[in-house]
């Protein structure tokens, strides 16, 4: 059985009992991580909220996301503007998801937005994308009410693309489908570190497969690896920095098994109930020890970081079986 096809939404199906990611930016701070001079990591202080970054060179920075609202977004500008003189230039959107993307609209018009053309296709349903996002604000959807312009990218790019900021250049890579159809990675080549978005997080962290599938996830995976055969580090755009090629091994491992197990449970006629059951969950018992040990460095108390990261694997995890199996029982 092969499923290729990519659904034009999100699902919008979720498991009982699902909770998912705290997309609210209430009490988020980003903490700078420079990786070489002139490349940092703004890392959320809580997980799983989001993770940016900001990329000068001699003549131009660039950001990598823009924030859930506009005061993200002012948070991101005042860190450009503490760790470097060189004007803010570009913005990458990783994905067209509005906790990437709906500050947007805050940053002045002249910087140029650049992402997929897959991601910008995507961005048309303000009102739908807000609402999906509303179910992850733990709370603060009150807080999304600000966001009345989805602000789309100016620049967009089929399968690569390169900024030369003046003596760096990024590059940017559409891989393929992945978390959603557009999933954009910004690779400094220099600093051997890339942005990746809803696309690879951290080895052993639950991924999320929101629009599509299995199989067109692993063909993109595989496309990376031999593309960027140099990549150390990911910045993922939630939970905690990591080794490049063991999270693209790691999740390779996973989607495999994942469209197997599935894909004999449909055969089987069983139902989802009875798929839930028949399917491997990697997180049964505890979090990965190398996701674990990456947690234990937040300054955040570690047994509640543990155990919140842990159920929210286990929420992913559900949520990708019941998304593989109604793509592939549609099949």
């Amino acid at each position: 059985m092969s499923i290729s096809r990519i659904p034009e939404r999100e699902i919008a199906e979720r498991p009982t009992g699902y909770g998912g990611p705290n997309l609210s930016p209430v009490g988020l701070e980003l903490v700078p991580h420079e990786f070489t001079p002139g490349v940092w990591a703004l890392m959320a202080n809580l997980p799983p909220k989001d993770n940016n970054g900001v990329i000068a060179g001699r003549d131009a920075a660039l950001v990598v996301d823009a924030g859930i609202t506009s005061g993200v977004s002012a948070k991101i500008q005042a860190a450009v503007a503490r760790l470097t003189d060189r004007p803010l230039r570009y913005l990458a959107n990783t994905t067209y998801h509005g906790d990437h993307t709906f500050g947007n609209a805050a940053f002045p018009r002249e910087v140029v937005i650049v992402s997929s053309g897959a991601n910008k296709a995507n961005m048309t349903d303000l009102a739908y994308e807000k609402q999906t996002r509303s179910a992850n604000m733990y709370g603060d959807a009150a807080l999304l009410d600000e966001v009345t312009v989805w602000r789309t990218p100016d620049l967009t790019f089929e399968s690569s693309a390169e900024i030369d900021l003046g003596g760096r250049v990024v590059q940017l890579h559409h891989f393929g489908p992945g978390n959603g159809p557009g999933d954009t990675i910004v690779y400094v080549p220099d600093a051997r570190t890339a942005w990746t978005g809803n696309f690879l997080c951290h080895a052993g962290t639950a991924h999320m497969l929101l629009q599509g599938g299995p199989e067109p996830y692993l063909g993109s995976l595989r496309r990376m690896r031999e593309a960027l055969p140099d990549l150390e580090t990911i910045v993922p755009g939630h939970g905690p920095m990591g080794d490049g090629p063991a999270a693209v091994d790691a999740l390779i491992g996973y989607l495999e098994r994942l469209h197997a197990e599935v894909e004999a449970s449909v055969k089987a006629g069983r139902s989802l109930e009875e798929t839930f059951a028949a399917c491997t969950d990697p997180w049964a018992e505890r979090l990965d020890p190398r996701l674990s040990a990456a947690l234990a460095r937040y300054p955040v108390p570690r047994q509640p970081a543990q155990q919140g990261m842990l159920t929210l694997c286990r929420d992913l995890h559900r949520l990708n079986v019941l998304a593989t199996y109604r793509l592939y029982e549609d099949r």
